[in-house]
């Protein structure tokens, strides 16, 4: 299944693979997903997470695998973290981010900072078929790492 932006070009590509649904420590799923190179990535929650990992020098495509907390404590650390997760449905996505500075910046009011960045110039820009073909062998070689 392809998720389509209205011009038909696929922003997301959901990845058949056999490690959906499998359940285990956070901490075990961690250790096998670092060992691979991806992250946690930076907006997890208590109950849900996504292990992220980068496919282009750019970091702009990635695989994503995300999670729900099926039971215990997610703290992004493994030290006293007792979660039982469940791996979710793999997919690809592209973000296409402006490169720079923002000349338009400006500076919150309830933070006081600063922010420099850009917004994204398309959050969910089309995916092609070769970070599709990375992608199902870099989730081929977490299967035999993981499930076996």
């Amino acid at each position: 299944m392809l998720v389509l932006k209205t011009d038909g070009d696929p922003i997301m590509i959901p990845l058949d693979s056999h490690i959906e649904n499998i359940q285990g420590t956070y901490c075990d799923l961690n250790e096998y997903f670092c060992q691979m190179n991806f992250c946690l990535s930076g907006n997890w929650e208590y109950k849900k997470g996504i292990f992220d990992k980068f496919l282009d020098a750019e970091r702009k495509v990635w695989l994503r695998v995300p999670f729900e907390v099926m039971s215990g404590r997610l703290d992004g650390e493994c030290d006293g973290c007792d979660a039982i997760v469940k791996l979710g449905k793999p997919y690809v996505l592209n973000h296409l981010y402006n490169e720079g500075l923002d000349d338009e910046a400006n500076i919150s009011m309830t933070g006081g900072l600063f922010n420099q960045f850009q917004a994204p110039v398309d959050p969910d820009a089309p995916v092609k078929s070769r970070w599709v073909t990375q992608a199902e062998e870099l989730l081929h070689q977490l299967e035999q790492t993981i499930v076996h």
